[in-house]
């Protein structure tokens, strides 16, 4: 126990006096990870769309009498991926 207190206090320490000089440095990378994180999220947007259009194919070449419904529901995913993605990417380069 007493190592792990060694160990931290100074760290803390040094956290708290080097956290003004830092702030600028901080903020900057702040915005690139949100920026990055925003990207991240259009690729797997685009990734679960077309796992979406993969299955939906499938499922109406198999089943072609239930094409209608297949292809609704495929619609109605791909809005509610696209809805989230719009939220994460806005999220990115609002921060």
């Amino acid at each position: 126990m007493k190592s792990i207190i060694v160990k931290i206090v100074p760290a803390a320490l040094v956290a708290v006096v080097a956290s003004p000089a830092m702030a600028a440095e901080a903020a900057s990378q702040g915005k690139g990870l949100a920026v990055i994180g925003g990207g991240m999220a259009v690729l797997g947007a685009g990734i679960g769309i077309g796992l979406i259009g993969k299955g939906a194919t499938e499922s109406m070449a198999r089943q072609p009498e239930v094409a209608g419904k297949v292809q609704t529901a495929a619609i109605i995913l791909t809005v509610f991926i696209e809805g989230a993605t719009l939220f994460a990417v806005a999220a990115g380069f609002l921060a």
